[in-house]
C-alpha cells in the first residue's frame, strides 16, 4: 500500500488588504521576481502589486498571459522567465493564469507563488496544473515535486470581483468531500502521490461543512462587494481547504466528468466549477446516493446559481452521440473516475448523465426553483 501523504503550500496568507504585504512575503523567496497577469487583472490590481513590490525594494517586471494554460503558452512563459533571469515567478489572476505559471516555473527551475484575484478554483495551493488544448479541451494533468511557496489572497479583491466567480469556486469546492470520501473508501492514490491521510480527508469534509453553512450569505455579501466573516470562510474553503482536500484527499468521478465535458464544444464558456458541479451530481447518481442527499444538493446548488441539468451546460438528452463523447472521455484510462470504490464504465456515465436531467428538473419543480436556462457556448 502507498504511504499516506499530505502536501501543502509553504505559506498561506488571506485577508482584506493582504495585497499590500505581497512584497514583504515575496522578498523571502527571491530578489528578481516576474509577475504574470493579463491586462484585465493588471488594470485593477497592478497599482497595488507595484506599490507593494517597490516598498520591499523589489523590481517590478510584469508579463501578460495568453488566456489559456496550453502547452504552448507554458513554453512561452518559460522563455520569458529565463530571459528575465527571474528567481521567483508570481501568478496574479484566476486559475488559468495560476496553472500556466506553476507549470512554467517548474520547467524554468524557479520558485513560484500565486496571488488569486478570484476564489473560483482550488488551483492556487496545488502542486499540479491542468493543461488544455488550444480549443479548450482537457489535455493532461502535470504534477510537480512541490506546491507554491506562497499563496496570498486579498479578500477585498475577491469581493470586488463578480459574484459568479465565487459561486463557481463553491461548485469546485463542494466536489472535494464527495471525491475524497470515495477515494478513502476505495483506498486509491491521491493527487499527492500516496494514500489519503486522515487530515486530508478531514479537510475535504470541513470544506463541505463550511460551504453549506456560509455560501449563501457569502454570495449575497459579495454581490455588494463586501467582506464579511462568511465571505472570509468561503474564500478559505474554496481556496485552502478545497486545495488541500482535493490534492491530499483525492479526486474521483466529479472531476473526471468535468474533463469529459470539456471534450465537447457545447460546454465551452462555462467556468471550471460550473462543470464540476454537474460532475458532482453525476457522481451522486453513480453512487446511488439517497434521494434526500441528491435533493438537498440540487436545491442548494441551484439556489447558488450552479448548473444541475444538462441543459445548463449546453447538452441535451436527445443528442446521445455528444453524451457518449463526454462519457468516453470521463472514463479514459488514467482518469480519476477509476478512484471510485466500484468499477465505472462509459455506459454507466452515459446513463447517469441522461438521468440527471429529468431528476434535477423534478426536484427543482417540487422546490419551486427556476426552470433551467440553456447554455450557449462561445461562438454558437
Amino acid at each position: 500500500m502507498s504511504a499516506r501523504t499530505l502536501i501543502s503550500p509553504g505559506r498561506y496568507v488571506q485577508g482584506r488588504g493582504a495585497l499590500s504585504r505581497l512584497g514583504e512575503y515575496l522578498a523571502q523567496l527571491g530578489s528578481a521576481p516576474l509577475v504574470v497577469a493579463d491586462d484585465v487583472v493588471w488594470g485593477f490590481a497592478g497599482h497595488d502589486v507595484e506599490a507593494s513590490l517597490r516598498a520591499a525594494d523589489l523590481p517590478v517586471r510584469r508579463e501578460g498571459f495568453g488566456g489559456m494554460p496550453t502547452a504552448g503558452e507554458v513554453d512561452r512563459l518559460v522563455s520569458v522567465i529565463r530571459a528575465w533571469e527571474a528567481d521567483v515567478v508570481l501568478a496574479v489572476g484566476g486559475g488559468s493564469t495560476i496553472d500556466a505559471v506553476k507549470a512554467a516555473g517548474f520547467l524554468a527551475g524557479t520558485r513560484w507563488a500565486t496571488c488569486p484575484t478570484v476564489a473560483s478554483t482550488d488551483a492556487p495551493c496545488s502542486a499540479l496544473s491542468v493543461i488544455y488544448t488550444e480549443d479548450g479541451g482537457f489535455s493532461e494533468y502535470r504534477f510537480f515535486p512541490r506546491n507554491p511557496d506562497l499563496v496570498l489572497v486579498d479578500s477585498q479583491v475577491v469581493a470586488n470581483a463578480p459574484a459568479e466567480f465565487l459561486v463557481a469556486g463553491v461548485g469546485d469546492a463542494l466536489a472535494t468531500w464527495l471525491e475524497a470520501r470515495a477515494t478513502a473508501q476505495s483506498g486509491s492514490a491521491t493527487m499527492a502521490g500516496g494514500a489519503p491521510t486522515v487530515a486530508g480527508t478531514a479537510l475535504a469534509q470541513l470544506s463541505w461543512d463550511v460551504l453549506w453553512d456560509n455560501a449563501v450569505a457569502a454570495v449575497d455579501a459579495v454581490r455588494d462587494h463586501q467582506v464579511t466573516p462568511a465571505v472570509e470562510r468561503v474564500i478559505e474553503a474554496n481556496t485552502l481547504l478545497s486545495g488541500l482536500g482535493f490534492e491530499s484527499g483525492g479526486l474521483a468521478a466529479a472531476h473526471a466528468v468535468h474533463n469529459g465535458l470539456t471534450a465537447v464544444a457545447a460546454t465551452h464558456g462555462l467556468a471550471h466549477g460550473q462543470k464540476v458541479n454537474l460532475g458532482s451530481l453525476t457522481q451522486l447518481v453513480l453512487e446511488g446516493a439517497p434521494r434526500s442527499d441528491i435533493r438537498e444538493f440540487v436545491e442548494f446548488t441551484t439556489q447558488l446559481g450552479l448548473p444541475t441539468t444538462l441543459t445548463e451546460t449546453g447538452l441535451r438528452t436527445d443528442d446521445p452521440d455528444t453524451l457518449r463523447t463526454v462519457a468516453d472521455a470521463a472514463t479514459a484510462p488514467g482518469e480519476t473516475i477509476h478512484a471510485m470504490p466500484f468499477e465505472v464504465r462509459s455506459e454507466d456515465v452515459f446513463a447517469a448523465l441522461v438521468s440527471v436531467e429529468r431528476l434535477a428538473r423534478r426536484i427543482r419543480a417540487d422546490a419551486k426553483l427556476p426552470e433551467p436556462v440553456p447554455h450557449q457556448a462561445h461562438g454558437s
